[in-house]
């Protein structure tokens, strides 16, 4: 019985080639450090059903943050050192100039901020969401095992290189418009995650796939 969808295609695997070479002939999606300005603020909460999936901001502009779970009603909370994520959306911004059709959610981050440079916090950094929830980042960056179709539109993807992650310490309500407090800066260290997920991620840097 012939396949819907052969893997030896003579045109997909062309296309396939032209993407690739022009991914990798492409500048890399950076954010400015100077692009950040204003009061550090939640501007999206986003959710999905599924994981690896593009998220979609909640309709009703609040979520619950549960403790050492993440987000109540997303795919992506669960029992492990990644359960919230975080996206500037200065980065998303950066995208849109390469000339991407982006916006909030759809590079799977939990919360898009708005004022603060996540990538100048330390792991172990502890992060106040409004008045209640309390975060604590346990990742910088993660390392991307398949490429997605923004990787070869624009050459590259900002969510591996600018998007981090926390585990929950306290939950509690979370708002759209929220302020975003550092109530501790980490010193590099996190207990939460496991060793070799920051050795994976620090061997990206050193071979600067990440």
């Amino acid at each position: 019985m012939p396949q819907d969808h052969p893997t030896d295609n003579p045109i997909l695997n062309a296309a396939r080639r032209e993407l690739t070479e022009r991914a990798q002939t492409t500048a890399p999606l950076r954010t400015a450090d100077d692009a950040y300005s204003g009061s550090a603020r939640i501007v999206s909460i986003n959710t999905s059903a599924h994981k690896g999936t593009r998220k979609t901001p909640v309709a009703d502009e609040h979520d619950t943050v549960i403790k050492q779970f993440g987000l109540a009603s997303d795919a992506h909370a669960g029992h492990w050192h990644r359960q919230v994520s975080f996206l500037a959306a200065e980065s998303i911004n950066t995208a849109r100039a390469r000339g991407l059709d982006v916006r909030e959610g759809d590079f799977g981050e939990n919360f898009t901020t708005q004022g603060i440079n996540l990538l100048s916090l330390p792991l172990g950094t502890q992060l106040k969401l409004g008045s209640e929830a309390l975060v604590e980042i346990s990742e910088i960056g993660k390392v991307c095992h398949t490429r997605c179709a923004i990787y070869y539109l624009a050459g590259d993807c900002i969510f591996p290189h600018e998007g981090i992650f926390g585990v929950v310490l306290q939950g509690g309500e979370v708002h759209i418009g929220d302020d975003i407090q550092v109530v501790k800066l980490g010193d590099g260290t996190c207990s939460f995650t496991p060793a070799e997920a920051l050795k994976e991620v620090e061997q990206a840097r050193r071979e600067g796939t990440l």
